[in-house]
């Protein structure tokens, strides 16, 4: 069953491309709300998913089948859960991530964010079957072999354009949110996985949206994806811890 990662700046046109693809293949789609959601469903600890393998393995089970779940609602009742832990994890922005003390006696340090993240991602992929948005999955899941990584780039004029007609705002404001994004997004990938986000040696596909559009873009990713070899899309590996 497929894993896709889909990659890129903010008005490129990447989250629209993901759940669009994610339905043209009948696989789950996962992004940062629904990662949060499912957490504040589980209710569970940021120090589970940091004890034994079997544990871990445990959760990544339980988030997976809640993932599923998740996608065949309508609609999720939203009742967050008092010191849940996981959920407030997962619910950084790229930007507070990339500002986490490196260690010391913080609850929450860099090296606790990372293993919580990989484990996350991981425990989604190991299911198949899923199209995860961002949150590092490509870096994550780069030696998984059933894994297939997108990048969806438009360049910066585009992307203010799109920006700015998507959610009526002025395009001064739509560049200042883009580069505020791009800085916030460079420095996560750089300071948790040591690689440029927008590298294409990352990627097995680039798409850019100003020359193909959405629609297009979404059937050549899944003539991609369903034109790898079986071996590849049937057996999701788990890779060892970093």
């Amino acid at each position: 069953m497929p894993i896709i990662t889909i990659s890129g700046n903010l008005g490129s046109g990447a989250r629209e491309i993901a759940q669009d693809l994610a339905r043209e293949l009948a696989l789950d789609y996962v992004d940062q709300e629904i990662l949060v959601e499912a957490a504040r469903q589980l209710g569970v600890s940021v120090a589970v998913v940091e004890r034994q393998d079997e544990r871990a393995r445990s959760l990544a089970e339980r988030l997976g089948m809640l993932m599923r779940t998740l996608m065949e609602r309508s609609a999720v009742a939203t009742d967050p859960m008092s010191g849940a832990g996981l959920d407030v994890v997962l619910a950084r922005t790229y930007g507070e991530a990339a500002e986490l003390p490196e260690g010391g006696d913080e609850p929450l340090n860099e090296q606790r964010y990372l293993e919580t993240l990989t484990s996350v991602i991981r425990g989604i992929a190991v299911r198949g079957s899923v199209v995860i948005l961002g949150r590092g999955s490509q870096a994550i899941l780069r030696d998984d072999p059933a894994a297939f990584h997108v990048y969806v780039h438009a360049s910066h004029a585009a992307r203010i354009a799109m920006l700015s007609e998507r959610d009526q705002m002025p395009p001064a404001d739509a560049m200042k949110r883009i580069k505020e994004s791009d800085h916030n997004r460079a420095a996560f990938h750089h300071r948790f996985f040591k690689v440029d986000a927008e590298s294409p040696a990352l990627y097995d596909l680039v798409v850019n949206t100003e020359r193909i559009a959405g629609a297009l873009a979404v059937r050549l990713i899944a003539l991609a994806v369903r034109g790898r070899p079986a071996r590849a899309l049937q057996e999701p590996t788990d890779v060892p811890q970093p």
